[in-house]
């Protein structure tokens, strides 16, 4: 027959205090941190330590172990996937006890127990992400400005590409198609060059008759 435990039970039984114990651990684990008598707490911590220690390697004969003490399926699910690993590295002290004010109506000795690395996960991930953000900030305010500038080109660009391809057109044109103007100066030059040409030619005859 085993020894049972020095000092008074919970419950007045050895099963009554199993029940007790069991379900404790299970709102240990579903909520991280629960309320309750010190007494209680003090006694819960070892038992529950030992289910986490359980829990740190995922493996058919360990769950069978935890499941004869957390019946909940869920909770026995987030034991093995979440707390067990969290705690892989450190090799105990997974709870914490704080005393709190006492009951009031029996001034009962409370204490709060929970699980030491569900505060200090959630204060390292505050502090690691209010940098983050800050350093985001900019980042996220200097792109639609990039954006912005890809995007629209200015007034004045559009207004010089405008007018060179308009001088450019005018060029070509001038180039190709010419005015009338400059057709009727063209004969009149070449009307001249005509007639001397004709004089020099009538002069070169009657020299050559005379000779």
């Amino acid at each position: 027959m085993p020894t049972p435990t020095k000092g008074p039970r919970f419950g007045g039984s050895p099963a009554h205090q199993r029940l007790i114990l069991a379900n404790l651990a299970t709102s240990l684990f579903e909520h991280g941190q629960i309320t309750t008598t010190e007494a209680k707490a003090r006694r819960l911590r070892p038992y529950a330590e030992h289910l986490i220690t359980k829990a740190k390697v995922d493996s058919v004969a360990n769950r069978r172990q935890v499941v004869r003490v957390i019946r909940d399926r869920s909770v026995l699910h987030t034991l093995f996937t979440e707390i067990g690993p969290r705690f892989a590295t450190r090799p105990g002290g997974y709870t914490r006890i704080t005393k709190i004010n006492p009951r009031k109506g029996d001034n009962a000795p409370m204490a709060v127990i929970g699980l030491v690395e569900a505060k200090e996960f959630a204060t390292t991930g505050a502090k690691h992400s209010t940098p983050a953000a800050k350093r985001a900030t900019p980042v996220a305010a200097s792109a639609p400005a990039e954006v912005d500038e890809a995007t629209d080109p200015p007034a004045d660009s559009a207004t010089a590409d405008g007018t060179v391809t308009t001088a450019d057109s005018a060029a070509d044109d001038a180039t190709t198609a010419p005015t009338p103007d400059a057709e009727v100066a063209a004969d009149e030059t070449t009307e001249p060059v005509e007639g001397d040409a004709r004089d020099e030619e009538a002069e070169a005859d009657s020299e050559a008759d005379k000779a």
